[in-house]
Formats: C-alpha cells, structure tokens, sequence
C-alpha cells in the first residue's frame, strides 16, 4: 500500500512526486518509458519560457528535473506497462502481473502527437518521415520537403526546413492557417514555401525511403503528387487517456476534467499537465498542477490520520 501512486514521468508526474516527497507521503511513479521525461525528450527546440530556467531543448530541462529528484525517497519503475486501472479502488494492474494500491492515484500521461493515419505514414518513419524540422533539418538538408498542419508548430517547422531546403509544400485542411499571424505572415513571406490550404495529405510514397506525397484538394476529383524527400506532420495532439477515460468525467476530445485543485470526478483521483490542461499545456504548468495535487493530497491524508 501506498500513499500515492504516480502514473507518468514527465515534467507534471516528476513535480508531483518530488513534492509528495517533500511532504513525507509514501509514493511510487510509474513510468512505461525506458527514461523518465515526457513530451520534454520531443523538444528539440530552444526553452526559454520556463521561470527562472533557460534550456538548449527540452533533454536539458529533463535532465535538470532528473537530477533534481535523484536523491529523493520516492520510488520509480520504468519500463512499466500498465494493463488495468481501477480508479476507485486506486488499483493499478502491470502487464507483468504486480498489483499496487495506493489512497490516491495522479494521472500525468501527458498527450502524444496526431496521427493522420494515411498509407506510408508508419511505413516510411525515421525514412523520410520525419520527428521534427529541428532535429532534422540536416538529413533532409538541399531535398524538397512537404509539412502538413496549420497551426503553430506546422509553421514553426516549415520556416525551420525552409532555411535548409529548396522548397517547402504546406498542406493544411482549414481555409487559412490558424497560426499565429506573426508566424503565418513568415510563411506567407517566404517564397520557398507554397502553402495549399482546403486540402488534405492522402498518402506518401516511396520504395526505400520517401520519394512523393498525394495531396487532396477540395473539390478535386483525385489527388496530385508532389515530389517531396520528407514529410512532417504537425497537427496537433492527442491525450494519453484511454485507460481512464470510462471511469472518469473527460471532455469530447477525451481530456480529463478537473476541478482547481486538479481533482478528477473520481474522489482522490488527480489529473495533472497536459491530460488535463488542453487550452494551455506548459511546462510551468505542468509544473505547477503536480505541485497543487501534491499538496491537496497531502492536506487530506493529513486530516484523516489525526
């Protein structure tokens, strides 16, 4: 028995452990990863909005939270898989059969990125397919590149491929790119970058490695190809809730619901980070919603044992 249980090992499930630690509450954090972290080891961009903290990306800023917590008491499996949840017990079942119980549970699965799920979107991975226009700008350095999305991070990293590559195709399915307009006005400006909005990627193509795209305009009665060496797609994310998400109040798009103090509908259930904060997921949130759980569970445990 536990006090509490920690599912996930980003920045949100590291903050609320180490100040379950700080306040004496046995804890254990789960982690199905080989390495703790999160969406942070997928920043390969520069961190300077964090407080009082600036990082090259986002391994540095996971290092600094690993070592942070290092020498704290709480303890964390990796490489844990988890089967079944039952939230109002606070059981957690592993694929490799331990059973743990805890007086409260927190959910810090965080968000994965959105798949289209078009032919040669698997298939091609890590061989044209590409994770990010940071990381890999320079294997697809002087090849003609396609990204698909239209918010932020889609433009982001078409200006990024841009400075490397001699044309840059932006397929979005909106009418106009819903990026900010300081980044959309850099992608309008920028005549290696072709924008196609109102249409959609329908499959990438290749033997080896990526050699085109099908792309899907509206109204159109079949797709055209582009010859494209990479393809990145950025259109947005998708929260890591399916094994909760029957047991507890989530919104349409599957994102826990929560009150104030990061409680779910479930008494002693917690939600904290991305899972549970669609409209503005930050590391300094994250941050902070462990933090706030943490406490509250503290303060009634406390209660409880007087």
């Amino acid at each position: 028995m536990h006090d509490v249980i920690i599912i996930g090992a980003g920045a949100a499930g590291l903050s609320a452990a180490l100040w379950c630690d700080e306040l004496g509450l046995d804890t254990l954090v789960i982690e199905r990863e080989q390495e703790v972290g999160g969406q942070l080891l997928r920043v390969y961009n520069p961190i300077r909005n964090h407080l009082g903290v600036e990082t090259s990306g986002g391994r540095e800023l996971r290092d600094r939270f690993a070592a942070q917590v290092e020498e704290r008491e709480f303890d964390l499996w990796t490489e844990a898989e988890i089967e079944s949840v039952d939230l109002r017990a606070k059981r957690v079942r592993l694929r490799s059969g331990e059973e743990l119980q805890s007086l409260a549970l927190v959910i810090a699965t965080g968000v994965r990125r959105r798949k289209l799920g078009v032919p040669g979107e698997e298939e091609f991975a890590g061989r044209g397919v590409l994770e990010s226009g940071t990381r890999d700008r320079d294997t697809v350095a002087g090849e003609d590149v396609l990204v698909v999305g239209g918010g932020d991070a889609a433009a982001e990293n078409a200006l990024t491929l841009a400075e490397v590559c001699p044309t840059v195709t932006l397929v979005h399915r909106g009418k106009k790119l819903s990026a900010r307009e300081e980044f959309a006005e850099r992608v309008r400006d920028d005549h290696r970058i072709t924008v196609f909005t109102e249409a959609t990627l329908q499959s990438i193509l290749g033997s080896e490695r990526v050699e085109a795209a099908e792309v899907l305009r509206a109204g159109a009665f079949k797709p055209f190809r582009v010859a494209v060496r990479g393809v990145l797609i950025r259109v947005g994310v998708e929260p890591n809730s399916e094994l909760f998400r029957d047991q507890l109040h989530a919104d349409e798009r599957g994102y826990v619901v929560t009150s104030g103090e990061q409680e779910t509908s479930v008494e002693m259930v917690f939600a904290v980070g991305d899972i549970s904060n669609q409209l503005a997921p930050t590391v300094s949130g994250a941050v902070g919603a462990g933090a706030t759980a943490a406490k509250v569970i503290a303060s009634r445990l406390n209660s409880k044992r007087k």
